[in-house]
């Protein structure tokens, strides 16, 4: 039997590699819009750089061992820890607000599952040193420009975000206890995926009495942050989070995605270090798992180590976004892999035909040709079945004939001009003057 890839990882042929880069362009050419550096780190690390973020509960997701100096490591399974010892190492020197990204490979040890692999790879989008709410607001739109840039629209994907600081302030106020707050969390985190009923009893199980939960499920109710405003209006320990929230929406307006967005105060992201606003994408639908989430950090650097800093960031997966893009017909087709195939009719010269296609290549153009010598029917065969846009078919060392494949027109062109063109000259030359 032929070997096969390992459960949970994926070979890429040629046609997903095209997808694949199709989604990394989409990522890189917003990023860099919205002014962020692209960064990178190993994927090896030492081990504890996550236990220190997680516990050592995660120890068991991980693809660890002892390597040969006798170091426990482990195979990244995020990048947030390696940016955060990245920043610390040189804080001081850097400029502020850093705005990194980067696009790692990740692993995890975990079961497999519909839009969750043991590998994938992830976009990371991090603003540190800036605690204004404008950074939460920038971060968002920035995640929501990948969504246009990929054809998506606010009929096709939903942000949902909310207030990590709101929520607090709202359970304490429904008489949940700091002790009592993490596993709150957890079962919120659960809001969309288990039965209230379910739910209701693992409150209990934590403490809460019945009108403690009921008091629970009124606040996670809410999806319109002016009425819940309006409700608490005479909280003054909520004052300030209300008004962070209002001037958040409010650059959202001005940043031209505010209409993409929902309030949702079931949205806590299931780790522990985020402290404020937090957001997921989904799409609109509900058919996929989450596509991106993320949101405040402020703890996280002196936590891992490092000097005390504002940070906010978030984590898109190309396994999520590619199965979105399909189903929407958003991925770009993969024919015409080819401008051009170089082909010599009876008689041509080898010779010309390699300069032709290095003229045609020094034009940024892609351009294949026969490496050995072919009739010229099975060389436009080949052609078409490595999806070239158009032949050059090469008579002698004055004259050609460009046929278009999909519809046989042809038109010729004089090759001294072609090969004689500057470098400035436009890309396609169809434009080069005509054999008289």
């Amino acid at each position: 039997m032929l070997p096969s890839a390992l459960p949970g990882f994926r070979d890429f042929y040629p046609a997903e590699c095209a997808e694949r880069s199709h989604i990394f362009e989409a990522w890189r050419e917003v990023a860099r819009r919205f002014a962020f550096i692209e960064y990178d780190g190993p994927p090896l690390e030492p081990l504890d750089l996550y236990t220190k973020k997680s516990g050592d509960e995660i120890v068991g997701q991980l693809y660890t061992f002892e390597d040969r100096g006798g170091r426990h490591v482990a195979l990244r399974p995020e990048m947030t820890p390696t940016l955060a010892r990245m920043v610390a190492a040189r804080a001081n020197a850097l400029r502020k607000p850093v705005r990194w990204f980067s696009i790692p490979q990740l692993f995890r040890y975990e079961r497999q599952q519909r839009g969750r692999l043991r590998e994938h790879f992830q976009l990371n989008l991090d603003i540190l040193g800036e605690a204004d709410v404008t950074a939460d607001a920038e971060l968002l739109a920035a995640a929501l420009g990948i969504m246009s840039e990929l054809g998506l629209t606010k009929d096709d994907v939903r942000a949902r975000i909310s207030d990590r600081r709101l929520l607090n302030g709202l359970l304490k106020l429904a008489g949940v206890s700091n002790e009592q707050l993490p596993l709150v969390y957890a079962v919120v985190d659960k809001l969309d995926r288990e039965p209230r009923e379910v739910l209701e009893q693992k409150l209990g199980a934590a403490g809460c009495s019945d009108l403690v939960v009921a008091r629970i499920f009124e606040v996670l109710k809410h999806t319109d942050l002016d009425m819940l405003r309006s409700e608490f209006h005479g909280v003054a320990e909520l004052r300030d989070d209300f008004s962070r929230l209002a001037r958040y929406f409010e650059m959202l307006e001005a940043l031209g995605v505010r209409e993409w967005v929902v309030f949702d105060l079931s949205i806590v992201r299931g780790l522990a270090y985020y402290t404020g606003i937090v957001f997921e994408l989904f799409d609109a639908r509900g058919e996929f798992r989450a596509i991106a989430g993320g949101g405040r950090y402020d703890n996280l650097l002196a936590q891992l180590g490092g000097n005390e800093m504002p940070a906010l960031g978030f984590g898109m997966g190309d396994v999520v976004l590619g199965e979105l893009l399909r189903a929407r017909n958003l991925m770009p087709p993969r024919a015409e892999a080819l401008d051009y195939w170089v082909a010599g009719a009876d008689g041509a010269s080898e010779t010309i035909v390699i300069r032709v296609a290095t003229a045609l290549r020094r034009r940024k153009l892609r351009v294949e040709y026969p490496l050995r010598a072919q009739k010229l029917p099975k060389q436009i065969k080949a052609a078409a079945t490595a999806g070239a846009a158009k032949v050059l078919i090469i008579h002698d060392d004055r004259t050609a004939t460009v046929r278009r494949l999909a519809d046989g027109h042809e038109e010729s062109v004089s090759l001294p001009d072609l090969l004689e063109a500057s470098d400035d000259s436009p890309r396609d030359p169809w434009v080069f003057a005509v054999a008289r």
